[in-house]
C-alpha cells in the first residue's frame, strides 16, 4: 500500500495506480476520489497538506497535494481537455493507455508519440473557477490555519521541495512577470520543457482546449491584474480546475479545495517565439488577445489546482469544525465531535457572552447599550429570503461618533478581533467617486471584473461615515451608494453586465458608524453615549487588546461564528402571546407602534435568544428585546429634543 509520502507528494502515482488496474472500467475516477477521501479522513490528516493560503507557491513541490481555502471570484467557460489518450513507440509499436484527468500537459514518453486518431481517445469537459483568497480574512484567521499546518508539518512527510531556481517572493515573482525576458532567462534550458517538447505536436499534448494564449508582447502588455476585490490584498489567486459537480458551486462561493498543484513552465512562457509555431492549432486561436492573457496566466503568479475534492465552507473560523450540520457531516463519528464540541461551548456560553459585553463596553467608552446591540449586530445572519425580502439581516447605525477622530478606526480593530472576515470603507467623497463598488463583465478579456462589493457571506462590512465631508457625487459615486443602500435593505449586488444587471444574493454584515444619522438606510439607530472619555484613543484600545488573554479572545471569536449557526424557533404558544402583547402596545400608543416596529423587536428578541444559547423564544426575552428597544428608542427621542433635529 502507498505510504502518506506518495498520496501528499506523488498524487499521480497513486492516480496513475487505480487507473491502470481499473482501464478501462470509467469508474476510476471514482475509486481515485474515494481513496483520498478516506486518506484525509485519517487523524487531522487535512492539516497535513499544506495550503497555499500558508505556503507561497515556490516552496511547494510541483504536482503535489495541496488545498486553497478560497473564494469564487469568476467563472471561466467550460473547457474541453484529453481524459484518456494513448501513445505509440514508432519503433517498436508499443501501446500505452495514459490518463488526462488532473493535468495541463499531457504525459508523453522521449520515444513516444500520441496517437491522436486511437479509437481509445476520450475528450471530455471540466469547469474553471478563478478562485482568490477570502477578501477581508483576518490575520488571525491566516495565523491559527498557519500554525496548525506547521505543528502538524513537524510530524508528517513534507511536501516541499528545494526548486531549481532561487526561492522568491510573491512580489519578486510579479517583477518576472512584469519582465518576461528575465523569465525567459531562466526557461532556456529548463529540462522539463525540454522533455515536453520533445514530443511529437506538443501542442495538442495540452489538455486544455484553449491555445494560443500567449501571443502578446511583453513590451506592450500592462502588468496583470490579480482581480482582488479589495485594495491591498495579497496571497495567490489560482485557476481552480473542477471535475465533478461544478453545477453546485457558484460565484462567491468559499470552497476548501484539495487538488494536485500545477505550476509547469510551459504555462509561463508569455512570448508566443518560445514555443514551436507548429504547435499552435489555428482553429483554437479565436480568443482575443486579452482574454488569452488573462485565462492563461503565469503559473508562477497564478498556479493551478486540479481538484480531487472539494467543499463548500459554512464558515472560515479555524476554531470551529468545518461543518456543523448533519447534511454536511459525512460520517458518524465526525458528527459525534462536532456536537460534542457544540455541547461543550454551549456549557459555557453565559459566561463568554458576560466577558464579551463587557469587552465590548470597554471598546464602546463604557456603553453596555451600545454593546448589547453590537453582539446582536455580530451575530446577526439572512437565514431565509420571503419573495426580495432578506431575513435575518440586521444592519446597525452607531450615530453619535466623534467626527473625523480616529474612534471608528479603533472600533474596526477591535472587530477585526472577532470575526474572520471584515472590510472597512472609508465613506469619503473620493472614495465614493473614484473606487470600483459594482463588479463588472468585461467582454473584451471575457471576465468578471471584481469591485468592493463583491465579498463573501458573513464579511462584516464598516461604513465610516464620520469621514464623509462636504462635496459633490459624480455618476460613478452615486451609483457607488445605491449599490451599498441596495446592499443593505435586499441583501443583493446587481453586477453590471454592459447590457443588463445580474442580482447576486449576498449575506453581508453592515455596520455603520457616523456622527448624525446615517445617509444610508439601517435596521436600527443606536445613539452612542460614552461614559468615559480617554485621553489617548490609541493606547486605550491596545490596552484593551492587550489585557485580553488569547484564549478568551477564541472564545469570543467561537461564540460569535457558532451562535450564526445555530437554528432558531418560536413555538405557537409563545407566537400568540407575541400577537396579543403587540395589539395590547398599539392600543396604548398607536401613533408609534407599527408593524416595523414588531419586526425589529422580534429581530432583537431572536438574536438575544440565540446570543444566550437559546433556540426558541422564551417570554423572558421578548420582554428583554422589549426593554432594551425602549431603551434605545428613549436615547434617540432624549437625543433629538437636544439637538431639535432627528438623529
Amino acid at each position: 500500500m502507498p505510504c502518506v509520502a506518495d498520496w501528499l507528494n506523488n498524487p499521480f502515482s497513486i492516480v496513475q495506480g487505480i487507473f491502470a488496474q481499473n482501464v478501462p472500467n470509467s469508474d476510476w475516477e471514482k475509486k481515485v476520489t474515494e481513496y483520498f477521501k478516506e486518506k484525509l479522513k485519517e487523524n487531522n490528516a487535512t492539516n497535513w497538506v499544506p495550503s497555499l493560503n500558508d505556503v507561497p507557491v515556490h516552496y511547494l513541490k510541483p504536482n503535489s497535494l495541496v488545498k486553497f481555502r478560497c473564494m469564487v471570484q469568476d467563472m471561466f467557460d467550460p473547457e474541453f481537455y484529453v481524459g484518456v489518450y494513448e501513445t505509440v513507440d514508432p519503433n517498436t509499436n508499443a501501446r500505452v493507455l495514459h490518463f488526462g484527468k488532473y493535468r495541463d500537459v499531457a504525459e508523453c514518453g522521449p520515444q513516444q508519440e500520441i496517437d491522436l486518431n486511437s479509437s481509445q481517445t476520450v475528450t471530455l469537459e471540466r469547469q474553471t473557477f478563478y478562485c482568490v483568497p477570502v477578501p477581508g480574512e483576518s490575520a488571525w484567521v491566516k495565523e491559527i490555519s498557519f500554525l496548525t499546518y506547521a505543528s502538524q508539518a513537524r510530524v508528517s512527510p513534507s511536501t516541499s521541495y528545494t526548486p531549481s531556481r532561487h526561492k522568491r517572493s510573491y512580489e519578486e515573482d510579479e517583477d518576472m512577470e512584469l519582465h518576461p525576458s528575465k523569465q525567459k532567462e531562466q526557461h532556456m534550458g529548463n529540462s522539463s520543457g525540454g522533455d515536453i517538447h520533445g514530443c511529437v505536436e506538443p501542442k495538442r499534448l495540452e489538455t486544455e482546449a484553449s491555445a494560443g494564449h500567449h501571443l502578446i508582447s511583453p513590451n506592450c502588455s500592462p502588468p496583470l491584474d490579480l482581480n482582488f476585490p479589495l485594495p491591498g490584498e495579497k496571497g495567490p489567486a489560482c485557476l481552480v480546475k473542477v471535475y465533478e459537480s461544478w453545477d453546485s458551486f457558484k460565484v462567491n462561493d468559499v470552497l476548501e479545495v484539495y487538488g494536485i498543484l500545477s505550476v509547469d513552465p510551459v504555462l509561463s512562457i508569455v512570448n508566443n517565439e518560445e514555443r514551436d509555431s507548429s504547435a499552435l492549432d489555428p482553429m483554437e486561436c479565436m480568443d482575443t488577445a486579452e482574454e488569452q492573457r488573462v485565462h492563461s496566466p503565469p503559473a508562477s503568479l497564478v498556479p493551478r489546482i486540479h481538484v480531487i475534492l472539494a467543499q463548500k465552507l459554512q464558515h472560515i473560523n479555524p476554531l470551529l469544525p468545518a461543518c456543523l450540520n448533519e447534511e454536511e457531516s459525512k460520517t458518524c463519528e465526525y458528527l459525534h465531535l462536532t456536537s460534542l464540541f457544540v455541547s461543550n461551548f454551549m456549557s459555557e456560553l453565559s459566561p463568554v457572552r458576560a466577558e464579551l459585553l463587557g469587552f465590548l463596553t470597554h471598546a464602546l467608552l463604557g456603553d453596555s447599550l451600545a454593546a448589547e446591540y453590537l453582539i446582536l449586530h455580530l451575530i446577526s445572519t439572512v437565514y431565509a429570503r420571503r419573495d426580495v425580502l432578506p431575513l435575518g439581516k440586521f444592519t446597525v447605525n452607531l450615530s453619535g461618533c466623534p467626527r473625523n477622530s480616529i474612534f471608528t478606526e479603533h472600533i474596526y480593530r477591535i472587530i477585526q478581533q472577532l470575526v474572520p472576515a471584515s472590510y472597512r470603507l472609508q465613506m469619503t467623497i473620493e472614495n465614493m467617486n473614484h473606487s470600483r463598488f459594482i463588479p463588472h463583465k468585461d467582454y473584451t478579456a471575457n471576465r468578471l471584473v471584481s469591485g468592493v462589493l463583491q465579498l463573501a457571506s458573513n464579511t462584516s462590512l464598516v461604513v465610516d461615515e464620520t469621514q464623509l465631508e462636504q462635496g459633490q457625487l459624480d455618476t460613478t459615486g452615486v451609483h457607488n451608494v445605491t449599490a451599498l443602500s441596495n446592499l443593505i435593505t435586499w441583501q443583493k449586488v446587481d453586477y453590471d453586465f454592459n447590457y443588463h444587471q445580474m442580482e447576486f444574493p449576498c449575506n453581508i454584515n453592515v455596520l455603520i458608524t457616523s456622527e448624525g444619522r446615517s445617509l444610508l438606510p439601517s435596521d436600527c439607530q443606536v445613539h452612542l453615549q460614552p461614559q468615559i472619555i480617554p485621553p489617548n484613543m490609541e493606547e486605550y484600545i491596545n490596552s484593551l487588546l492587550t489585557a485580553v488573554l488569547p484564549s478568551v479572545l477564541n472564545k469570543f471569536r467561537i461564540y460569535l461564528s457558532l451562535l450564526r449557526l445555530l437554528d432558531y424557533s418560536i413555538s405557537d404558544e409563545v407566537t400568540k402571546a407575541v400577537e396579543e402583547d403587540f395589539v395590547e402596545m398599539r392600543k396604548n400608543d398607536p401613533e408609534s407602534i407599527t408593524a416595523d416596529d414588531l419586526h425589529r423587536t422580534l429581530l432583537v428578541a431572536r438574536f438575544l435568544s440565540l446570543s444566550a444559547g437559546q433556540t426558541t423564544l422564551s417570554r423572558e426575552r421578548w420582554l428583554r428585546a422589549k426593554q432594551l428597544e425602549a431603551l434605545r428608542k428613549g436615547r434617540l427621542q432624549q437625543q433629538k429634543c437636544v439637538n431639535g433635529n432627528e438623529l
